[in-house]
């Protein structure tokens, strides 16, 4: 407990010192605000623009967690099917792999072009670049069973479906969650993507890939920093929660996170 709150105190204070050395380059560099706004123009426009970016943080939520849900909703069906069928994962498996070099940039149009502009397609792009690390840590997690294991749920008669959801799937639960981190920390990147080009179906109205834009374009550099902010605390709040639910369904007895919970 107490190296647990050294170290929020060593973040606090190495986040406040960064702050500081900023404010400092800024002031003593003569910079004008519209190259780099010092921290207090950032806050400062964090409170005027408030309502919007709120509502731009909430569109943005929505976008990134549905394509991250269902992600491991897809991953893991489909990894499940990989861990059942052998000659299936050695012929489909490379290709879900595959997925994670598609060049989302140029493939965003074409979403655009099947699903319309809007949150949808920003799901789906979202999805498709979470997908890939969800699928690969799945199926290592549902294959990497002790053989010795697997012989003795055979031998007490043991259905498929009982091997899968009794043995595979528990022992998967490690590898499945280093996939779903991975997920939740570049949905949000998959949500700011898509919204590059597909964020808003109304002018004035989108998430904060939209107001990014719209920033930019006004030379609204504080703005534009208070949106980077916040998409970076939406990506870390996003990486927290799951590792809360990690915890919450390892720390009875996986051994690494016995280990943590002992320090």
């Amino acid at each position: 407990m107490k190296k647990r709150t050294w170290l929020i105190a060593n973040s606090i204070i190495v986040f406040t010192a960064l702050l500081v050395i900023w404010d400092r380059i800024v002031v003593l560099s003569h910079l004008p605000s519209y190259i780099l706004p010092g921290p207090l123009a950032v806050a400062a426009a964090l409170r005027e623009r408030y309502p919007s970016l709120l509502n731009s943080l909430w569109i943005t939520t929505i976008e990134a967690l549905g394509g991250l849900l269902a992600s491991i909703v897809v991953g893991v069906v489909v990894a499940m099917i990989f861990a059942q069928w052998r000659w299936l994962r050695q012929l489909v498996y490379p290709y879900t792999i595959l997925l994670q070099t598609v060049p989302i940039v140029a493939i965003a149009p074409l979403i655009i072009n099947w699903v319309g502009a809007g949150i949808l397609a920003v799901v789906v792009v979202t999805f498709i670049i979470c997908l890939a690390p969800v699928i690969a840590n799945a199926t290592q997690g549902l294959i990497s069973v002790d053989e010795n294991l697997i012989h003795l749920f055979v031998m007490h008669n043991a259905k498929p479906s009982q091997l899968l959801f009794k043995l595979r799937l528990p022992n998967a639960l490690p590898n499945l969650f280093t996939g779903i981190r991975i997920a939740a920390g570049i949905s949000v990147i998959g949500g700011l993507t898509g919204e590059l080009f597909a964020g808003s179906t109304r002018v004035g109205e989108g998430g904060l890939g939209y107001a990014i834009i719209y920033a930019s374009n006004q030379m609204e550099t504080s703005y534009l920093f208070a949106l980077v902010f916040a998409a970076t605390v939406l990506g870390f709040s996003f990486f927290f929660v799951v590792m809360f639910f990690e915890w919450l369904f390892l720390h009875n007895w996986h051994e690494s996170k016995r280990t943590e919970a002992s320090e």
